[in-house]
């Protein structure tokens, strides 16, 4: 009787095919731990007709037309002197997602936070509730304002729809702000104090209501109520 030949598999060594499907298992995983950055399939050729539906929707996010103000109860920080080099934000104009004028970051009157996402990225989506909750435990005493990266008008909005988030949004199609930040993936979430420098420049990954609450107060000095 004829024997299929078939290859030996050293002692402890997996077969090729569970060792595949356990590298397929772990790729959500990585992505969420460790930031998310842009491939091919997020870059958009020309817009379709999803994309125009959506631009006919109302936006569920704010205009932009508050930000060259301090939030309207902001108090004086206890917080030390900045360093002399601690940066402002960088020279950068980028579109309201509600249209209108064009925003220039350095108008960003503080404090500040600001969270770079996009609708592809799986930390992006799993932080963004808590912004929305931290734009309306903080509201008065701090702007959270939030840049869409690299991604469709169409997922953004389902985003935000879907989400329930309605603070203002800016458009970075080109990546320009994460560039000027020396970083490679989002999300990215960035602190600004009252008088316009970065504070901080936290990439460690999804935070949480609790971990957002507590790098407010420490680089920003503003207690946010659980």
């Amino acid at each position: 009787m004829n024997r299929r030949n078939t290859p030996a598999v050293a002692a402890g060594q997996r077969p090729p095919g569970r060792r595949q499907g356990l590298a397929l298992l772990l790729v959500p995983v990585l992505l969420a731990a460790a930031g998310c950055t842009a491939g091919a399939e997020e870059k958009e050729s020309g817009p379709s007709g999803r994309q125009q539906a959506a631009a006919n929707r109302p936006s569920p996010f704010q205009d932009c037309s508050a930000l060259g103000a301090p939030p309207a109860s902001a108090a004086p920080a206890d917080l030390p002197a900045a360093p002399a080099d601690a940066p402002a934000l960088p020279e950068l104009t980028l579109n309201c997602f509600t249209g209108g004028a064009p925003v220039a970051l350095r108008d960003l009157r503080g404090p500040a936070v600001v969270n770079v996402w996009a609708s592809w990225c799986p930390p992006c989506r799993k932080e963004l509730p808590a912004f929305q909750r931290l734009s309306e435990r903080a509201a008065g005493r701090l702007t959270v304002l939030g840049v869409n990266s690299q991604d469709s008008r169409d997922a953004a909005q389902s985003i935000g729809e879907d989400f329930g988030i309605r603070f203002p949004v800016l458009v970075d199609q080109g990546e320009s702000l994460k560039r000027e930040l020396n970083r490679k993936a989002i999300p990215l979430t960035v602190f600004v104090d009252g008088q316009g420098r970065v504070r901080h420049v936290d990439s460690s990954g999804a935070l949480d209501d609790a971990r957002l609450g507590a790098l407010v107060r420490q680089h920003l000095g503003v207690a946010v109520p659980a």
